[in-house]
């Protein structure tokens, strides 16, 4: 997974780093970038050693959003080959929510359109207070189709519809207000709170992260009374399993469960 052309990958304890690597461009989401970065996240997520990912940008930017040439290009294309290209957007956002580990964004400099939606499509986004966003698709004359669902989830109609009616530019601070962002830090501050973040992540047990992700996306699927039904089981389930036996010895015992012995 290390040394893809588009994509970083570092690894340091329990923590596996995916580094958005199109410094020159802001990160922009080329093709290629896109086909990279999902399959790096399917990988973590399958990885026993990694109990969770931070994805980063190098240089300036976390990510710009789309790569321009390939904009440029679909204003000529088919809508076969549109369609195309927005399921690739689509797979990598997919890919980050349903990843069983916690999925942190670093967010610094420009953050607009597609990176936007990557940062909402993560566990935790912490970024710099002097960060740039905006969603800006309708300022081309195009849509946020494919990150409204993450919007919405993170923000609400209330804060997500008039910033993507306006395409307007909004920084860190009222990022972290509105809800987009889980805290705002000066820039200098960024790495020490998002490792922060991180030991706080790595003191849950991995089995029970993965579920609780799942009860959120059940939470999103169903209704109220369907997901009365549900639940039961879901808690069950986790109490009978291996992880819940040792979480609770541990607690009695006043240790550190298992996951916790290498921290």
């Amino acid at each position: 997974m290390a040394n893809l052309i588009e994509i970083e990958f570092t690894h340091s304890g329990r923590v596996g780093r995916l580094w958005l690597n199109r410094p020159e461009v802001h990160n922009a989401l080329s093709g290629t970038l896109l086909d990279q970065a999902t399959q790096a996240v399917l990988g973590l997520g399958e990885r026993a050693e990694v109990r969770a990912v931070v994805i980063g940008g190098r240089g300036p930017s976390f990510c710009a959003g789309a790569d321009l040439g390939d904009m440029k290009a679909s204003a000529n294309a088919s809508f076969e080959d549109n369609l195309s290209e927005a399921k690739r957007f689509g797979a990598l956002f997919d890919a980050v929510t349903r990843c069983p580990k916690p999925v942190v964004a670093r967010v610094h400099g420009n953050v607009f359109g597609g990176g936007v939606g990557l940062s909402a499509a993560t566990d935790v986004s912490i970024g710099a207070a002097n960060s740039v966003f905006a969603i800006s698709e309708v300022r081309l004359g195009i849509i946020p189709g494919l990150i409204s669902p993450y919007l919405l989830r993170r923000l609400g109609d209330r804060n997500a519809r008039p910033l993507m009616l306006s395409g307007e530019r909004f920084d860190g601070t009222k990022a972290a207000a509105i809800g987009l962002l889980h805290r705002a830090v000066a820039p200098e501050a960024l790495d020490e709170a998002v490792d922060a973040t991180l030991a706080e992540l790595l003191k849950g047990g991995p089995r029970a992260q993965a579920r609780v992700k799942e009860v959120l996306r059940l939470n999103a699927n169903h209704t109220f009374d369907e997901l009365i039904e549900i639940m039961p089981h879901q808690l069950a389930e986790a109490r009978s399993g291996d992880e819940a036996k040792e979480g609770f010895q541990a607690f009695f015992d006043k240790r550190k469960p298992a996951w916790m012995r290498d921290e």
